[in-house]
């Protein structure tokens, strides 16, 4: 049965003990984490036994068990080699502090946007990606990226590209962002077959996050086709705690609306389920 995850990064107004209290508290049992005020990356790497026994001590106090490791390194499409390395390199630094933290997979950016007169930046990533997943298997890290705007793989003919090109990579995919670019269901089921992980908040066309009165995405039909596709991982609610108005995003009530949505997930998921 699917369960349900809820992202810390809902709750970058407080620090991660805190913020996996509150989902604790929300009835959530799964939580993904993210780099950025929860996680500082070059940290963790340099540090990473305590840093992971830090985290793993709070989950336990909370009785919440890792979904999904979110770790920002976009600078990996980029033509200047140093900052390219620089992003790789911290991502191996880091294989120890994850294997520690004993995360079931670790999402990636695929790299920021080119445009397309720069015809060597998907070679560029390629190649990256490549190389950080090479590393990951010799840990047996599950590694995904996630198709979102303004990366390389913002759609899902351009991830199906870098599954295609990067053996072992797999998809998390989060409906949200396909919402905001018009993209239907229907598109996504190329992608389910290589979904490692999904993340959802409510959104609508051109709106990458809205209270969930105004949500455009169909519940019901999520939960069906991942049913339909065996998916057998978490479900995640990211809401975003941000005053970023790109792409549409709102600002909302992350405790009020990722109550909402879980509740919608699991009628719909129950909805599903032999009487």
């Amino acid at each position: 049965m699917i369960e349900f995850a809820c992202h810390t990064w809902a709750f970058t107004d407080l620090t991660l003990p805190e913020a996996l209290g509150t989902i604790a508290r929300l009835g959530f049992r799964y939580v993904d984490i993210g780099s950025g005020p929860h996680l500082n990356a070059a940290r963790a790497a340099a540090d990473p036994q305590r840093i992971a026994d830090e985290i793993r001590h709070d989950l336990t106090i909370f009785n919440l068990k890792l979904s999904d490791l979110y770790i920002l390194l976009p600078r990996i499409s980029l033509a200047d080699e140093e900052k390219r390395r620089q992003d790789i390199d911290l991502f191996k630094a880091l294989l120890p502090f994850m294997t520690a933290l004993e995360t079931p997979g670790v999402t990636l950016s695929a790299g920021l946007v080119h445009s397309a007169e720069d015809e060597e930046a998907e070679d560029r990533t390629i190649a990256a990606l490549r190389e950080m997943v090479k590393a990951a298997q010799a840990v047996e890290l599950a590694v995904s990226i996630e198709p979102h705007l303004d990366s390389m793989a913002a759609t899902p003919e351009t991830a199906l590209r870098f599954i295609e090109q990067v053996k072992g990579l797999q998809i998390t995919l989060d409906w949200a962002q396909m919402m905001c670019q018009g993209i239907k269901d229907e598109a996504l089921q190329s992608l389910l077959p290589h979904t490692r992980h999904v993340q959802i908040r409510s959104a609508g066309r051109n709106k990458l996050q809205t209270p969930f009165n105004k949500n455009r995405i169909d519940i019901d039909a999520v939960m069906a086709m991942l049913r339909d596709a065996d998916y057998a991982g978490v479900v995640s609610v990211e809401y975003m705690r941000t005053s970023d108005e790109r792409h549409g995003m709102q600002a909302v009530n992350t405790i009020r609306e990722s109550v909402l949505l879980r509740d919608a997930l699991r009628d719909a998921r129950d909805a599903l389920q032999p009487a």
